[in-house]
């Protein structure tokens, strides 16, 4: 299993608003060993409401016998910055008031969040990443991290994600942070505030995250005669529920605010000028029903990446089918390492020739 660690920045910390962090902590997690070349790191990324703790939700990518092996890779998660797994975030005690941020807690973009993983890049001393691993605003901020240090990311593996968050991707935030809005508790300084908003705007975002035929596939009532409490509608309260006991509406917002700002071609020129100097090989990696980030948004990404890779995973479960296909992921992956490979050897055959 991984191993957990905190690292600690004492230092202030400028956000890209001009804000600062007196001082920022990131949870993070490791697995496997740092090989004596160092170079067999792969970084994770997690999405909105993921954690460090990688071998949950890609369970299938990461452990023995598996793809990223711990006996043949190490593996680096951190919570992001604004999280509630353990990194500073709105529920964490402000040094200067030594009380907890709240909604004083000021707004980050991806841009803040991949300068706080560099910092802890450079206190683990890695300088090189075989492969920075991303989806959904994971993949995001994978992406804005290797324009940034376009040395250090070998590889980029960017799944279900985009280069610049859409109007319809923005939208269905605001919807939801509306929701959170109407909560009463939303204007009190306390751990829970929002917290019945967060489980309606979880239920809208479930809309976004899944797919018709997911639903048609899984919360279809088996008779003809039913009325009211049908099963689409307890799964939504469900949804709700689940996410407010291990989640806080201040993160949901903060993060969820981070996810609109992002943009690779600000002050970069534009999309494809930023896109274009993308060093990494990278792969981008769709699902054909994504309601979210829908895969034109990849092909975009894929037709400015220099050399860049594309593959589709074939999915009825929406945004969410890069958290469920496990095995067209897999596959994915493996056919953009052996593609690398297979060009190697033509060249040393070229050499040799």
């Amino acid at each position: 299993m991984p191993t957990h660690h905190l690292f600690t920045h004492t230092s202030t910390f400028e956000l890209e608003s001009g804000d600062t962090l007196p001082e920022l902590r990131l949870a993070y997690a490791t697995y496997g060993t740092l090989n004596e070349r160092r170079d067999n790191v792969v970084w994770v990324c997690h999405a909105l409401t993921g954690s460090p703790d990688f071998t949950d939700w890609w369970c299938d990518l990461f452990g023995d016998g598996k793809l990223y092996d711990p006996r043949e890779w190490f593996v680096v998660c951190a919570n992001t910055l604004g999280g509630c797994y353990g990194s500073t975030g709105p529920l964490s005690i402000n040094p200067k008031t030594q009380q907890p941020y709240y909604h004083t807690f000021p707004q980050v973009t991806n841009r803040d969040v991949v300068g706080a993983f560099d910092l802890l890049r450079q206190h683990l001393g890695l300088e090189r990443v075989h492969t920075l691993l991303g989806g959904s605003l994971g993949g995001q901020q994978a992406l804005e991290w290797a324009l940034q240090q376009p040395e250090i990311f070998e590889r980029l593996v960017h799944v279900a994600s985009n280069a610049r968050h859409s109007p319809w991707g923005i939208a269905f935030n605001e919807s939801q942070r509306m929701a959170i809005r109407q909560d009463p508790s939303w204007g009190t300084a306390t751990e829970t505030a929002g917290a019945e908003g967060l489980k309606t705007a979880r239920a809208i975002a479930m809309l976004s995250y899944r797919h018709y035929n997911t639903y048609a596939a899984t919360q279809q009532e088996p008779g003809n005669s039913i009325t009211d409490n049908f099963r689409a509608s307890s799964y939504q309260v469900h949804q709700g529920e689940k996410l407010a006991k291990r989640f806080n509406a201040y993160t949901y917002w903060h993060l969820s605010k981070a996810m609109d700002s992002h943009h690779v071609g600000r002050d970069r020129g534009g999309l494809e000028k930023a896109l274009a100097q993308v060093k990494a090989r990278t792969l981008f990696v769709g699902v054909n029903s994504d309601l979210l980030f829908p895969v034109e948004e990849q092909r975009f990404m894929h037709a400015h990446v220099p050399g860049s890779s594309f593959y589709l995973i074939d999915s009825n479960y929406g945004h969410d089918g890069f958290l469920v296909e496990f095995t067209q992921l897999k596959e994915a992956i493996v056919q953009f390492y052996q593609g690398e490979q297979k060009e190697a050897e033509v060249d040393f055959e070229q050499q040799v020739g």
